[in-house]
């Protein structure tokens, strides 16, 4: 009996887990198939695997809950890839690489967009769906990019918002972009403080000032309340900070408005590489 593909049991022991077949007759597919020939389905199934880490496409006749065939899905419909792979999600959380995780950190710092915790995001599966057709493993989904998906969210208008009130990067006076970071509480930026002579208006990221990466958050609110100027504000904590560790550099003593933007020569670009090496220097902003 055991060597038969189909067979029916009548009598077994009741126990769920292990059934013993005490009763049963084979049954020969093809006396099936000229029996029930009007009730044999093709079901296609799309689905994620918990248990496999990715998504099993399948072919299978069917007659009610029996399948006779199994095969795999050629050539599942990407709209069926697509919510299979959110289902994904659903079950595993969303990752965010860096790029992803700066948007979205953006984004969050204009209420007006809407919220981007990840709950939210995953109940709303209209602005992933386009993105996720060719993640069939759960390394593939940890793997995603969202950054476009996360722009396709908000719009071009809610782009163009984003990109005026919280910008990707800070524009020195002598027009070098620095990337902002917004991997922390508090936006910051990284450049050599003589970058900033000239600067007459706090750098903000939609209503939070930046500071520096190792500013404390108190620096960075000074420096934003005094909004005449770097120089005027919050430099003067730093020269304090900095006069202990550094003291045979004075530290410059003149007003922001009377300072022109110079370009970095590159024996203080090297010395500022070092001081990097050797602790953060950075202005608390």
């Amino acid at each position: 009996m055991g060597q038969n593909r189909l067979i029916v049991a009548s009598d077994l022991d009741g126990d769920m887990r292990e059934t013993r077949i005490r009763m049963a007759a084979p049954v020969d597919e093809a006396d099936l198939r000229a029996l029930f020939a009007d009730r044999i389905t093709m079901v296609e199934s799309v689905e994620w695997s918990k248990r496999e880490g990715r998504i099993l496409a399948r072919a299978q006749e069917r007659l009610g809950a029996l399948v006779l065939t199994d095969r795999a899905l050629d050539q599942p419909s990407p709209e069926a890839l697509a919510r299979a792979a959110l289902d994904g999600l659903r079950q595993n959380g969303l990752s965010w690489t860096p790029a992803a995780a700066r948007m979205r950190a953006r984004i969050a710092l204009l209420p007006e967009l809407g919220p981007v915790d990840d709950a939210t995001l995953l109940a709303d599966d209209d602005w992933l769906l386009p993105y996720l057709g060719n993640s069939r493993s759960l390394a593939a989904l940890r793997g995603l990019d969202l950054t476009e998906a996360l722009k396709a969210r908000i719009g071009w208008e809610g782009q163009r918002r984003l990109d005026e009130a919280v910008p990707a990067h800070f524009t020195t006076p002598l027009g070098r972009k620095v990337p902002i970071d917004y991997d922390h509480e508090t936006p910051s930026i990284e450049l050599r403080l003589q970058e900033l002579f000239g600067v007459t208006r706090h750098p903000m990221a939609g209503c939070v000032p930046c500071g520096s990466p190792c500013s404390r958050r108190g620096q960075a609110d000074r420096g934003h309340d005094r909004s005449a100027g770097v120089l005027d504000g919050g430099y003067g904590d730093v020269r304090r900070d900095m006069r202990g560790r550094y003291p045979r550099h004075p530290g410059r003593r003149t007003r922001a408005r009377r300072i022109r933007p110079c370009a970095p020569s590159p024996a203080g670009l090297r010395a500022h590489r070092t001081n990097a090496r050797n602790g953060c220097v950075q202005a608390a902003l």
